[in-house]
């Protein structure tokens, strides 16, 4: 859509899951057919949304204290005669709803995950002085009324993009608000997906992440309109020519299925890296969150994926000071992340989610225990990350680059286990995949430099800006 100066200007602060990043896109989609375009601060905008997720500490009182914010700007555009229209979206609109209406005069209307299709009619009718609250579970489908992705890349996707494939959960963890505010699994049919990422790839894009709260349970339609599963998909998409890598997250180890792990043997372009949440390593505390796995399940379910794919790197989710956990209980968690060894981690104190069975659990454990029981486990993970990357020094790997570097002259991008890596690269190579030597592992990152053909480009490249200079 061509810049016009008169056009209405959207801000969208999205909090969390990467299913809130895709959900901020669509809601973006859904109002440019109305002429908005979305701008980097809100200062200049006339529509704000704040897209919330409930799953880290303290989610609601920072969306309050964020609110507490735009209330003085309100409060000045008002003055200027510029109204300001804001909103909340994602999982802390649907938990809070009427309530957050209540307690902060400022927000105009409150939606939910369901309807973000609805966007623009909520808008208009908050414009008409009606405050709304949107937080039902409708029984149409909202990705049917959500527009594709067909953006360009240059609007701020990068050549690596997220698709949602399924939303919701039927887990029921016992610590998780997610079946609350996401409601129950929907998968979208193959067709639609297919669809949605032969546009991203027109638009640029080489990298998908395909999406779920519980993603590996996708059993949307095929063509013939049987229920599919997610290992069918990841191999349909394979076929889809400039779509060099696939990933997906979030998943649950009861839903890795036999065809998911032959697509992750025999399908290059799924990345050997896994991010497969664990919580606990107890199996009297995996019982107590309704995790519906053992221990032992879990390490046979590393075995297999490491058997089909000995170089996947695996990364995990945990909680400690979980109602009722022991020493002997976090005992059993450094146990098993000994035993599996992972590039990378999540791990967090447990905290009550208001409307969850563990919230009500009679069994808290002291905030001191948490905190302490977190720091030494984060203490193991955070070595075992710092070995994983110091394992990549010297490999060759090849490198999506799609973002600026640490510094001048500099591109960063992912390898092929996730990892930020920075290094001398021209503009134009933006978008690229190209083969990095690994020289230096840091914290958080890698450093390296290009390799082969690609360093021979590069050369040129510099010696070409040199000679025009």
């Amino acid at each position: 859509m061509p810049h016009r100066e008169n056009s209405p200007k959207l801000y969208i602060k999205t909090y969390g899951c990467q299913m809130n990043v895709y959900d901020s896109e669509r809601m973006s989609d859904a109002l440019a057919p109305k002429g908005y375009e979305t701008t980097l601060a809100p200062q200049g905008a006339d529509l704000v949304i704040l897209n919330t997720c409930h799953i880290r500490e303290n989610a609601a009182a920072k969306v309050y204290s964020e609110l507490g914010r735009l209330r003085l700007l309100k409060e000045e555009r008002l003055k200027s005669g510029k109204p300001l229209t804001i909103g909340v979206a994602g999982c802390v609109a649907q938990a809070e709803g009427e309530e957050m209406l209540a307690r902060a005069g400022v927000v105009d209307f409150v939606v939910g995950p369901q309807a973000y299709h609805r966007l623009p009619q909520l808008i208009e009718r908050a414009k008409d002085g009606e405050r709304v609250v949107e937080t039902d579970f409708p029984t149409e489908d909202k990705f049917e009324h959500l527009p594709q992705a067909t953006r360009k890349v240059t609007l701020g996707r990068g050549p690596a993009a997220f698709l949602t494939v399924q939303e919701g959960c039927d887990k029921f963890c016992t610590f998780c608000v997610v079946p609350y505010t996401r409601g129950s699994e929907v998968s979208r049919p193959m067709a639609q997906l297919l669809a949605e990422a032969r546009g991203l790839v027109e638009a640029g894009v080489k990298e998908v992440t395909l999406l779920g709260q519980n993603v590996n349970a996708w059993h949307g339609e095929d063509k013939s309109g049987s229920a599919s599963n997610l290992g069918a998909l990841l191999f349909a998409l394979a076929e889809i020519d400039g779509l060099e890598r696939l990933r997906y997250t979030t998943s649950h180890p009861r839903d890795m299925h036999d065809e998911l792990l032959a697509a992750h043997r025999d399908l290059e372009k799924v990345m050997p890296y896994l991010h497969l949440p664990v919580q606990a390593g107890s199996d009297r505390i995996l019982k107590a969150m309704n995790r519906q796995h053992t221990a032992e399940d879990y390490l046979r379910l590393v075995d297999k994926l490491r058997k089909v794919r000995p170089d996947i790197a695996l990364s995990g989710d945990f909680i400690t000071g979980f109602p009722g956990e022991t020493e002997e209980d976090f005992d059993a968690t450094l146990k098993l992340v000994t035993e599996v060894g992972y590039a990378q981690a999540y791990s967090f104190k447990y905290s009550q989610r208001p409307g969850t069975p563990a919230a009500i659990n009679a069994e808290q454990v002291d905030e001191g225990v948490k905190a302490d029981r977190l720091a030494r486990l984060q203490e193991l993970l955070n070595a075992q990350s710092r070995a994983f990357n110091a394992s990549m020094v010297g490999r060759t790997m090849p490198v999506l680059l799609d973002r600026k570097g640490k510094h001048d002259g500099q591109l960063g991008g992912r390898s092929p286990y996730l990892q930020a890596v920075h290094l001398e690269a021209t503009e134009d190579m933006r978008g690229q995949i190209v083969e990095v030597v690994i020289e230096g592992a840091h914290a958080n990152s890698l450093s390296g430099r290009l390799a082969g053909k690609d360093h021979d480009a590069f050369q040129t490249s510099v010696l070409e800006k040199g000679d025009a200079a």
